[in-house]
This record gives structure tokens, C-alpha cells and sequence, in this order.
């Protein structure tokens, strides 16, 4: 049956709800091992050498049906261990072609640049075991001329922003007509991002005889109309009963008062061991970033206001422990892993249970435990209640002040060292030759119309930005020990 006979075939869903794809086919059972797998032996050598020993569960349940070319569609909160399920996929079903220059044959979209960088960066040892080129990221914020020459030099995969990936196929960079595995990763994302339209043309442009993925950590009604218009007879596999069910994570909703925040917030910060801080907006970021800088905390902002080489070093000092608390807008609420990473604090509160599961991902993965802390005034009470309870998580309610032994018990707060923080900004790399024009925003979207050379300028002017480094005044204090690796299966 054709997708289009499939998609006329599926009964639509009441509006606001996700209706479940209908199935004709059975899904082949779920495995114990990637010795089960018909996984080429490259492949198998290389999760040994990356020490990934057993499937997570969405990796045993879809990869015999990806391998066998089932569409598939998969929910799982983010740390479920997605990317080698959509990643061992497309690499074996892609190992021993070679791709024409500008025509990949393996697509994965991704809402930002920092999710780009991280499938990238974990799919590269598996890509490069079977032969193929690492996989080309194009995003938006970097130079359009080398992802167009990595294009040029026959990628078979690329991992890309929507935007960007449009901005090179008007510019004759690029073409999909050779796509013959797509994978959606945090569809839901890109959809509450707007970029559905860009999302949907390119899906347009890829094979439609091709194999198409889609991982998401929500579904709803937006994610319902790409996996009925693309999806055909899918298997469908959920990581979770429920978005929030994670047992190795605990929720808190600290009652603060407006006068006490600022000061809990600081101790927080000032604690024993890494943290990430969510606020609303990128002023706010910065205005705390400072604070803590002066309070003696060794703290960077990360919003869509930097510059990509800013976020790349920001993101490098943090997961070393040159930074410890890293300051952040919903721009870090995904595609971001730090092993080790036991507490996320939600300054001011998400206006969406999504968002709210999605800041909260950064802890508590593959596994691990971790907390994630929301900081709520008198009048945000009610909002929180009603957050929560769309997240389906149930969390403990404890009134705290500065300094309260209950504040310390929760987060390890405590008072920080008051001794300013100078910031020393690495020497950055030497940038390569820009060219050409794009009009990709932050996270790959399309429309600004400013040139590459406009953000380089713009980067070059901001790099010595005191947020973005942290070393202590007057001391040669040691940085922590630096962070595991990135865990492939995560």
C-alpha cells in the first residue's frame, strides 16, 4: 500500500490529541544483545571499544525493525538512548555506498545546533568503523561555505537544522533526491519550534520509497501530522508509561518568597558540583551569570544571544568543570549531556510541561540519578500546580530560605565564597574562510537574511565576553577533574 492510500486509511484524531498510526505488519520482538542484531561486525567491535555492552530498551525494541527498513516511530524522554537507536540504523543500511557530490543518502534533522554537534559527535566513530565520512553538521551560526564543501566531498550522511539544510538546497549545495534513510530526532521540538513548514518541505524532497524514522520525547497533535503524512505502517515503541515517569529522578517545588529568591538562588549556585540554571530570558541569564561571577561561583550564560563558537567553549568549560554552573535559556534544553549531572534548577518555572520535561533531561540519564528543583514565588503557585500536573509528576513541596538546612538537603546549597571570579576566555581556533550568504537563525531556522560574515564580525566582537570562562581571581585554583565521555548509547 502507498503512503498516500496509508494516510487516507487512518482515522484522524480529536483536535489537541495524538492519535496511535495504525500497524498492519508485526513488529519483530525486541533483543537482549547487539550480538543479535544484524549489525555489520564494524559496528560490533565499535560499541565494544566505545563500552556500550546492552541495549537500552528503545535500541532493543526498534533496531530489528530499522534494520529490516521499517518506518519507525519511537517515544522516549532524552537520555533513553535514541541516537544509537536511530544511529546504528542508518549506519549499517548506509555502509558500503558512496555518496555523489551534494546527494547524501542518510538525513537527520535535529531542532538545534547543539543536538547536532552531539549526534555527530556520537555517530562519528561508528561511521568512520564502516567506512564512511564522519557525518556532515550543518547548522546555522557556522560557516555555509565548509558545510557546503563537506557536501561537495560526498558526505553519505548529514545531520542537520532545518534552515540551514534549506538555505544550501536554494544555493545548489545540496540535494535529497538520494535520501534513503530520514530520521526525525526530537520531532515534537522541532514543531513547537515552527518549523514545521521547513520540516515538511524537506521531508518532500527525500526518496518516497525511503525508510523514515521519527524519535520524540512527547507526542501530541503536532508530531500526529508528521507521522501521518510520512510514517508508513510504522512500528511503534514508548520508552515510558508516562513523559515524566523517570524513577532514578526526583522533582522538587521549593516555596520561596519574592524578597529570598535572588539570595537562594546564589546559594544554590554556590554549591559542591555542577549545575545547570534555567531562566526566561537571555537579560536574565546574563544579569545572574554576573551576579554569581561577583559572588565568587564560577558561572557562564548560554542563550541564543551567543555566538556558536561562544556556546561550543561555554559548553566545553562546563562539561570539563572550568564552569560549574552553567546559566541557560530553553536554547540548552536539549541536545545537551553532562555525565555526572545531578541537579537542574528552574529559577523561573517553564510556562510548558514540555519544556519542563525537556529541562529536566538533562539529568537523571542513562540511568543515573539526579533532582530537578523549581524555585516558586507565592504568585506562581497555582501556574506550577497546574505545570505539574500536565507533566504527570507529583512532586515534593518543601517551604525553604536562605540558608535553611532543608535548602542545603535538597540542592547542597550553601554560602558562596563572596571572592570575585575573573574570567579568562581561551585563545579561540582560528576560524576558517567564510563564504557565501544564509539566512539560518540559532538553531538552523530560516529568514534573517544576515550573511555569515555579519555573525562572524558580531562573534568577534563579543568573544572576550566575561561569562564565558572561569577562573578564580588571584588563584591558581585546579579546575575539577574533567567529565566522563558522552556515553554513545545515550
Amino acid at each position: 500500500m502507498s503512503r498516500a492510500q496509508s494516510r487516507v486509511r487512518r482515522p484522524a484524531a480529536a483536535r489537541g490529541d495524538f492519535a496511535p498510526p495504525r500497524t498492519r505488519t508485526p513488529a519483530l520482538p525486541a533483543v537482549e544483545s547487539f550480538a543479535e542484531l544484524a549489525l555489520p561486525p564494524e559496528l560490533l567491535a565499535t560499541l565494544g571499544r566505545e563500552g556500550v555492552s546492552t541495549p537500552f530498551p528503545i535500541q532493543a525494541a526498534t533496531l530489528p525493525n530499522s534494520l529490516a527498513g521499517r518506518d519507525v516511530l519511537g517515544r522516549g524522554r532524552t537520555g533513553s538512548g535514541k541516537t544509537l537507536a536511530f544511529g546504528l540504523a542508518l549506519l549499517a543500511r548506509t555502509a558500503g555506498r558512496r555518496a555523489e557530490p551534494r546527494r547524501p543518502l542518510g538525513l537527520v534533522l535535529v531542532p538545534t545546533r547543539e543536538l547536532a554537534q552531539q549526534v555527530t559527535d556520537a555517530l562519528t566513530p561508528y561511521a568512520r568503523s564502516v567506512g564512511l565520512k564522519p557525518p556532515a553538521t550543518v547548522v546555522g551560526g557556522m560557516s555555509i561555505g565548509r558545510q557546503a564543501g563537506a557536501l561537495r566531498a560526498g558526505a553519505e550522511v548529514v545531520v542537520a537544522t532545518p534552515g540551514r539544510l534549506k538555505d544550501l538546497i536554494t544555493r545548489g549545495d545540496c540535494r535529497l533526491d538520494d535520501v534513503t534513510v530520514t530520521v526525525l530526532d526530537e520531532a515534537d521540538q522541532m514543531a513547537d519550534m515552527g518549523f514545521m513548514p521547513q520540516v515538511t518541505a524537506l521531508l518532500d524532497q527525500v526518496r518516497p520509497d525511503g525508510q523514515r524514522m521519527l524519535f520524540s520525547a512527547t507526542l501530541d497533535r503536532n508530531v500526529d501530522l508528521l507521522v501521518r503524512r510520512y510514517l508508513n505502517d510504522p512500528v511503534v515503541h514508548s520508552v515510558d508509561p508516562s513523559a515524566g515517569a523517570v524513577t532514578t529522578m526526583e522533582h522538587h517545588v521549593l516555596h520561596v518568597h519574592d524578597e529570598d529568591k535572588h539570595r537562594t538562588t546564589t546559594e544554590i549556585a554556590a554549591r559542591d558540583g555542577r549545575v545547570i540554571m534555567f531562566l526566561d530570558t537571555k537579560h536574565a541569564v546574563d544579569r545572574l551569570t554576573k551576579h554569581l561571577l561577583k559572588s565568587g561561583v564560577r558561572a557562564a550564560g548560554l542563550h541564543g544571544g551567543k555566538s556558536q563558537p561562544q556556546r561550543t567553549r561555554t559548553l566545553g568549560q562546563f562539561k570539563s568543570g572550568q564552569v560549574t554552573v552553567l546559566v541557560a535559556t530553553n536554547v540548552a534544553a536539549r541536545g545537551i549531556h553532562v555525565d555526572d549531572l545531578d541537579l537542574v534548577v528552574n529559577v523561573d518555572p517553564p510556562t510548558d510541561h514540555k519544556d519542563y520535561l525537556h529541562r529536566g533531561g538533562r539529568t537523571a540519564r542513562a540511568g543515573e540519578s539526579g533532582s530537578v528543583v523549581t524555585l516558586v514565588t507565592p504568585g506562581q503557585r497555582r501556574d506550577v500546580s497546574r505545570l505539574m500536573a500536565a507533566a504527570g509528576i507529583t512532586p515534593r513541596i518543601t517551604p525553604v530560605r536562605a540558608g535553611d538546612s532543608e535548602l542545603h538537603r535538597i540542592t547542597g546549597a550553601q554560602e558562596p565564597s563572596g571572592v570575585p571570579v575573573v574570567v579568562t576566555a581561551p585563545v579561540p581556533a582560528q576560524a576558517g574562510p567564510r563564504s557565501g550568504r544564509s539566512s539560518s537563525g540559532a538553531s538552523g531556522s530560516s529568514g534573517s537574511g544576515r550573511s555569515s560574515r555579519s555573525r562572524s564580525r558580531r562573534s568577534s566582537s563579543r568573544s572576550g565576553a566575561a561569562a564565558d570562562s572561569g577562573t578564580a581571581a588571584g588563584s591558581a585554583s585546579p579546575s575539577r577533574s574533567a567529565a566522563a565521555q558522552t556515553r554513545s548509547a545515550a
